[in-house]
Formats: structure tokens, C-alpha cells, sequence
């Protein structure tokens, strides 16, 4: 959430201005599909007009991106534009996969079908991490009968895999290619995704017998966010959300910095719970492998390196004058971990 009254598109744009496009494969791609006169791709306005769709499309679908003037083109270049749009939604269709639509009599009707499209993923969204929420808040709480808690915590991991499946494939697509090259491009596409790391999250323990509740605060902080977001944007207008919901949905968007470092400690604290949990009889080797590997993806992943190392600051400056002072030992250990932890 913006600060200090700075509008959020603005902050938007300013990212979308800064990406590293030459060094996105995508952009190659995405560029590479569009189909506009050679006078009109060398204009810089319509370079970074297609910048911009790029980056809401992969990065900030709530960037809002405006149509070109009618300026930035000739009078002779202005009979291609719907040309040009017919042409860069068939290269989407392509890339994601899907039919391309025929386009309606009327612009209008062709603009709104997209919305509906997008309205209808982000009701989907909220439904299900709703959904979540609540059966996560049952999971924990202390006098539901256990037989019920723990598939309320299963189903939170399930229906929180689910959700992030349904995102990567809504900003994604499939693969074009079900080869080995082509799952290889796929996979190095969304392996540093929020959304792809929470699917991994879930997996790692919707499919143990260990039942950790304090594995769900990471959940419960995620479904939160999409549930705040969601309800600022759609029912600004509703009498019961402006009564009961408002001032906890503005806290939420307000603090979603917190939310972010509350979930990057309990994910590492979870990861020293499960080596503890090695010495008991629900030890399970690979599970606790696996997940220190989930670890060190989120060290490296831009989208959660930022919360991970700074934790991560904290502990080393906390243990390791302990290990030099009274277990002088373990700096060898320590430090074959950490060139495992780099590598």
C-alpha cells in the first residue's frame, strides 16, 4: 500500500519503467508475437506502451495501463490499430493456450469480455482463499474436536494449493511445448512466483502425517491479504463492509509488510521444527530435506528474499558469537551448511 498519500499507479508505472525487460525471455516472446508496422515499433511511445502491457500481464495485473493516443501514430498508421489489438490478443491466446475469441460487432463488447474474464478469476480467488481462512481459523482453534481440526488443516493446505495452481495458470499459462525443453522454460519462468512457492508450501505438508498448526500462520496471513484486497476493491460501496469490515481490511493493506514478516519467521521456524521433529517417531527425512530445499528457494526468490534474509541477519547475529564463545566446534558444521545454504 502506498505511503505519505503517493498514488499507487504512479508507484506502478514508475516499477513497470525500471523492469529489466532485456533480460526477461518473455519479453522476447511477447514482443516477437505482436504484429505492428515496422514505422509504428521503432516509435519509443509504443515500445514502452507494450512494455507496460507486459508488465501487467507477468508482473502487476492492477497496473492500469492506458490506451495509446491517437498522437503517438500517423493518420495513415490509424486503420491497423484494431489490426494491431485483434492481432496482440490472438499472440495471448497462443501463449497461454487458450482459443482465441471472435470479436464482437462493436468494440465495446469485445473490451468488456476480458473484464468479465478477470472478474471472474478474482471471484473465483476470493471465494476459495476465503474458504480457506475460515477452515484455517477452525484448524487452530483449540476446542474443535481434533478429529475435525485435522481435516480442517489439511483442507487449508489443499485449498491453498488449489488457489496458487489457479493463479499461476491465470498469469502463466500452460506450456507451449509438453517436451522436457518445454516444461525446463516453464518451470524457470515460475519457479521464483509467490504463488508457485506457496503450491510447493502446501504440498510439502498436505502429504505428511506430521500435523504442525503452526505451519498454517503463513496460510492464514496469505488468504488474509487476497481477502482485505479483494473486499477494498469490491464493496467500497456495501453498507455491512463499510460497518464491520473496513477498518480491519485497511489494517490488513496496511500491514501487509508485517503479514509478509510474520510469515517468513514462522516458515523458518517451521524448518527447525522439523529437524527437532526428527528425533521423534513422525520423523520423516524427506519432508525436512525438502522443505529446508523450499527454504533456500525462498531465500534466493526476489519476491520473499527480502523478509528470509533479513530473518536470517538477525539469527546469525544472535548465534554465532554463541557458537564462537561456547561451542567453538560447530563453526565447521556451521560453515558446510553455509556453503550449502550459497551455493
Amino acid at each position: 500500500m502506498a505511503e505519505g498519500g503517493e498514488d499507487p499507479q504512479r508507484l506502478k508505472k514508475i516499477a513497470a519503467a525500471a523492469y529489466d525487460y532485456d533480460n526477461d525471455s518473455r519479453w522476447t516472446d511477447y514482443w516477437s508475437n505482436i504484429l505492428i508496422p515496422p514505422h509504428m515499433a521503432s516509435h519509443a511511445e509504443v515500445v514502452e506502451h507494450y512494455k507496460r502491457k507486459f508488465y501487467q500481464r507477468y508482473m502487476d495485473p492492477d497496473l492500469v495501463v492506458e490506451p495509446m493516443s491517437s498522437t503517438s501514430s500517423s493518420q495513415s498508421a490509424r486503420p491497423s490499430a484494431s489490426t494491431t489489438n485483434a492481432n496482440e490478443q490472438q499472440a495471448r491466446s497462443r501463449s497461454s493456450g487458450s482459443v482465441p475469441r471472435t470479436a464482437g460487432p462493436s468494440a465495446t463488447t469485445g473490451a468488456a469480455n476480458p473484464s468479465s474474464v478477470r472478474w471472474d478469476q478474482q471471484t473465483i480467488q476470493f471465494s476459495v482463499n476465503a474458504w480457506v481462512f475460515v477452515i484455517a481459523v477452525l484448524a487452530v482453534l483449540p476446542l474443535v474436536p481434533k478429529n475435525l481440526s485435522n481435516r480442517a488443516y489439511r483442507l487449508s493446505f489443499m485449498g491453498t494449493a488449489c488457489s496458487s495452481l489457479y493463479s499461476l495458470y491465470a498469469l502463466y499459462g500452460r506450456p507451449r511445448a509438453w517436451n522436457m525443453q518445454g516444461m525446463q522454460v516453464y518451470f524457470q519462468s515460475i519457479v521464483g512466483a509467490k504463488d508457485f512457492i506457496y503450491f510447493i508450501y502446501c504440498l510439502t505438508f498436505v502429504t505428511s502425517n506430521l500435523c504442525l498448526k503452526f505451519a498454517l500462520i503463513p496460510i492464514l496471513c496469505r488468504a488474509l491479504e487476497q481477502v482485505a484486497k479483494f473486499l477494498r476493491r469490491n464493496f467500497t460501496r456495501s453498507t455491512i463492509y463499510r460497518k464491520y469490515l473496513e477498518d480491519p481490511c485497511v489494517w490488513v493493506e496496511s500491514n501487509t509488510t508485517t503479514l509478509n514478516i510474520l510469515s517468513s519467521q514462522a516458515e523458518i521456524a517451521i524448518g527447525f521444527l522439523l529437524i527437532i521433529s526428527l528425533l521423534s517417531w513422525q520423523r520423516n527425512f524427506i519432508q525436512t530435506f525438502m522443505y529446508w530445499q523450499l527454504l533456500k528457494l525462498m531465500y534466493q526468490a526476489p519476491v520473499t528474499a527480502g523478509y528470509h534474509q533479513s530473518n536470517w541477519s538477525k539469527i546469525g547475529r544472535t548465534v554465532n558469537p554463541m557458537i564462537q564463545r561456547y561451542a567453538p566446534f560447530l563453526n565447521t558444521p556451521v560453515t558446510a551448511v553455509q556453503r550449502w545454504w550459497f551455493r
